[in-house]
């Protein structure tokens, strides 16, 4: 510390004194404050400006759009949280879910989802081997501890949350409790962000119904259908999960399942249409269109919904490029 002030005495000794203190002064701040502490803090939270985000850049998922946005801006706006915010989402491959968690970090940290303060855990990539779940577990109750010690507003996301090794999710557990405190540090202000694939089936089963019903996908909400209920029971009941045989789902500290539906022709030619604006493309709607269909959909017969979603929209988009 004491070399850095120095550095700076010495660059500021080379400011000529007609400039003056103030500007002296200046000067010595600005070097200080760019070289020693950079930016990444938390934005002013703006409800309106997550509402937007979420309207422009999601797409096809209404129930997960209402639900991100109520759940996070209570979270937000509520100075005495007694708890962390704990959300699930659930359904099948490239329904948006991961892109949801990165538009929530986009709104509340300087730096977004490449924030040192958000913390993203892949299960197979970070806790690959069963034998070593005791290691995995004290390590990832140290990473999360330290990272809520020196910064309350810490968010967790952990991918592929069903295939986690359920000693490792009674371990995350501990810090969700209400009130819960761990070596002395609150927890309250953190958030935590959990995607998975279970319950995918069941809530493409429910869209699929809601279809042959004649209902419009719009028309499904959280408690159509009982969908959260079923999304909580085949989590809940899956032999193969890792829910199933931690303590997290029946002490009840999810905050709330929140489904993903399958998307439609519609939506993924939205995707589409999307990835051009990324790519600097001009935005073409028949090109779009003929990247779209050519995805996979399901029922067999009916092919109303997407095998997946918008996940491979880019590589199918590139393809039609090289033509």
């Amino acid at each position: 510390m004491k070399a850095r002030l120095l550095l700076v005495l010495l660059l500021v000794s080379n400011i000529t004194l007609s400039s003056g203190f103030l500007d002296v002064f200046a000067a010595a701040a600005s070097y200080v404050v760019n070289k020693f502490f950079e930016r990444d803090g938390l934005l002013p939270f703006e409800p309106k400006g997550l509402e937007k985000d979420l309207r422009d850049s999601l797409f096809g998922q209404h129930i997960a759009s209402d639900v991100v946005l109520k759940s996070v801006t209570s979270f937000m706006t509520d100075r005495k949280p007694n708890k962390p915010l704990v959300l699930s989402f659930h359904g099948t491959a490239g329904v948006g879910k991961n892109h949801v968690a990165k538009i929530i970090a986009r709104n509340i940290y300087e730096k977004g989802e490449n924030s040192k303060h958000v913390h993203m855990y892949i299960s197979e990539h970070h806790f690959p081997h069963k034998e070593k779940s005791d290691l995995y577990s004290a390590q990832l109750k140290e990473w999360i501890s330290k990272s809520v010690s020196s910064f309350p507003r810490s968010m967790f996301i952990f991918d592929e949350m069903d295939k986690m090794q359920p000693k490792l999710i009674d371990t995350i557990k501990a810090f969700l409790d209400y009130n819960a405190r761990v070596d002395g540090v609150s927890f309250h202000n953190a958030l935590f962000i959990f995607l998975s694939n279970a319950g995918g089936n069941v809530i493409a089963e429910v869209a699929v119904d809601s279809w042959r019903e004649g209902k419009d996908r719009e028309e499904l909400w959280m408690n159509s259908k009982e969908m959260e209920t079923k999304i909580f029971r085949n989590i809940f009941n899956n032999k193969n999960s890792g829910f199933q045989h931690s303590s997290l789902i029946d002490h009840h500290l999810v905050d709330h399942y929140i489904p993903f539906l399958p998307l439609e022709l519609k939506h993924v030619r939205q995707c589409v249409m999307a990835e051009m604006v990324h790519l600097n493309m001009t935005e073409d709607f028949d090109l779009a269109d003929k990247v779209a269909r050519e995805m996979p959909f399901f029922p067999e017969k009916e092919k109303i919904f997407s095998v997946k979603g918008c996940k491979s929209v880019r590589q199918k988009l590139a393809l039609q490029m090289d033509e």
